[in-house]
């Protein structure tokens, strides 16, 4: 896996491109069999999903297969590397180039730039904004993306510990000193959510010291050659409309700018935007469709002893 920085139309750093090749299957994928969804893990079912005949929603089921990719991380880690969220990045692109993840042949992005601070609303706590993006239920429950489109939310793929849970409690001392290692989450296009890869715990020790918890989100990016394709594009724009501002000086005469100072800026924002445009997740057609979704979905019920109610997907 090749890895570059990536910086905004600022210059700040927006994260790291991770090129990733020779992996057209990864180990943490998506499969789907008309509106049935799977993600499983290394052969781990880790949850079922369907989609209502609407489109207004989805019903799932966790299992609680997800494992970790990221190991367990030491308070002198974390001591160590806190206040750099591009060294966290660099961490967590090792951890995340493994058998075990949802990276696949491609270019992704690591970044500490995500969409929550736009959507917060004015006055709202830590605590509350960040309970409130949270997916409940387990191990049932229902995204409705009628109410919550675009809204972000953050989906634990395990239960979420409580605050006297004793990780938790450990957590909550780094939180108050400011060195609590970032929560990984991965955008999934076909939830419209983002699942939580690695850091329910720290998360918790977040909302209950409501603190805002520091992020790495992973997603899909531009292709390299989509990439080049666009970025051609957006030059092409550029000096045609350098030339439309040289066209009318020549008619009207100097006191027309020469345009420079107004589609400068224009390019370096599309330009940054395509270093970072979120690509839709891929999925992959579940063998056997919907029948062998149905029955795996049965064979997870049957070992949970439960879903007799019918709150499953």
């Amino acid at each position: 896996m090749d890895i570059s920085s990536v910086t905004r139309s600022d210059g700040a750093g927006a994260g790291l491109a991770l090129e990733v090749r020779e992996r057209p299957l990864p180990g943490l994928r998506v499969s789907v069999a008309g509106s049935r969804l799977l993600i499983s893990q290394q052969g781990r079912t880790v949850l079922l999903a369907s989609v209502d005949d609407g489109n207004e929603g989805v019903r799932f089921r966790r299992t609680g297969g997800h494992r970790s990719v990221v190991p367990p991380l030491r308070a002198a880690t974390a001591r160590a590397v806190a206040g750099s969220p591009v060294r966290w990045a660099y961490r967590f692109a090792r951890w995340l180039d493994g058998p075990a993840g949802p990276l696949h042949d491609g270019r992704w992005l690591l970044t500490h730039v995500t969409p929550f601070p736009r959507w917060r609303p004015p006055g709202s706590s830590h605590a509350d904004y960040w309970g409130s993006l949270l997916i409940e239920g387990h191990p049932d429950g229902r995204i409705d993306w009628f109410e919550h489109h675009g809204a972000w939310k953050v989906f634990p793929l395990r239960p979420m510990p409580g605050a006297d849970d004793s990780r938790v409690k450990a957590y909550r001392g780094q939180a108050r000193e400011g060195v609590l290692p970032p929560v990984l989450l991965w955008w999934v296009s076909g939830l419209d959510c983002h699942l939580v890869l690695d850091g329910h715990a720290r998360l918790a020790a977040a909302i209950a010291e409501s603190v805002e918890p520091p992020l790495l989100r992973v997603h899909r990016t531009l292709a390299r050659d989509d990439l080049s394709t666009r970025v051609d594009e957006a030059v092409g724009d550029h000096t045609r409309e350098l030339a439309r501002f040289s066209v009318l000086r020549a008619l009207h005469g100097p006191a027309v700018p020469d345009g420079a100072a107004l589609a400068g800026p224009v390019l370096a924002r599309r330009l940054a935007a395509l270093d970072v445009a979120v690509e839709p997740t891929w999925a992959w057609p579940l063998p056997g469709g919907e029948a062998a979704w149905q029955r795996i979905a049965d064979a997870v019920t049957a070992a949970e002893g439960s879903g007799a109610d019918g709150t499953g997907p």
